[in-house]
């Protein structure tokens, strides 16, 4: 049986059209093979709603839906930029949405799925911003504005985000271990896969009485990067 795939941090942008086409590539080709394909968030640099006619989206969504009308089960867990992905993109893309965090039984283990911005409980500025972006009321006025109104946010926070990163310490904006462990145990899980960090790796967890492992996903910036489940074997790699 082939494996399942597990990608994000993706953040699919007009200018960077090279990453776009291997993305593309990438479903036309190993994904169609695969059971089931899991994009744990990031999959675009921001959305700003399932109204939005930019082609990138479109071109995306197409393609989404030709994989899933391969019979490749596709799962969709938002990011910090594109959590405003909703029913429309799901239907149009032929996928599922799943809430962060999801529970899983991969191979016979429980497995719990995150983006994994939650998890960098020490950036205390971004935790605030998330709290008010994730607000239901915030979210319904955010999408009531005009396109060009929400194109012009958008470039803006992700200025602003860029400045974030440049002036706040590498530690701070990465999982800390006690919410690794708080979530591993909350869930009853033996394995975290996420992304979000860029920092792809595997991670050995000590949980007391027994021992859990962490799987994090690199990003798509240069190249693509892969997480291959196939039962006992593992591979997280770079694509393209």
């Amino acid at each position: 049986m082939a494996a399942t795939l597990f990608i994000s941090d993706l953040h699919l942008d007009d200018e960077r059209p090279q990453i776009t086409d291997l993305f593309l590539s990438f479903l036309r080709g190993e994904a169609r093979s695969a059971p089931a394909l899991y994009i744990l968030g990031d999959l675009f640099e921001s959305w700003i709603g399932d109204d939005d006619d930019a082609l990138l989206g479109q071109r995306v969504q197409d393609a989404l839906a030709q994989l899933a009308g391969h019979g490749v089960a596709v799962f969709f867990m938002a990011g910090n930029r594109d959590f405003l992905v909703g029913p429309r993109f799901a239907e149009r893309s032929g996928l599922t949405l799943l809430a962060d965090p999801t529970r899983v039984d991969l191979g016979g283990v429980p497995t719990l799925l995150m983006h994994g911005d939650t998890l960098c409980t020490d950036d205390t500025d971004y935790q605030k911003f998330r709290t008010v972006v994730r607000d239901p009321a915030w979210q319904q006025s955010f999408l009531a504005q005009p396109l060009p109104a929400r194109r012009a946010f958008a470039a803006q926070a992700r200025a602003q985000s860029r400045e974030h990163t440049g002036a706040t310490r590498a530690e701070i904006m990465d999982v800390t271990d006690a919410a690794v462990r708080s979530a591993l145990q909350n869930h009853g899980a033996a394995r975290l896969i996420h992304g979000h960090t860029h920092r792809p790796a595997r991670h050995r967890v000590e949980l007391g009485d027994r021992v859990a492992e962490r799987i994090v996903l690199g990003d798509w910036y240069e190249q693509g990067s892969v997480l291959r489940v196939d039962g006992e074997r593992i591979d997280l790699a770079g694509l393209g």
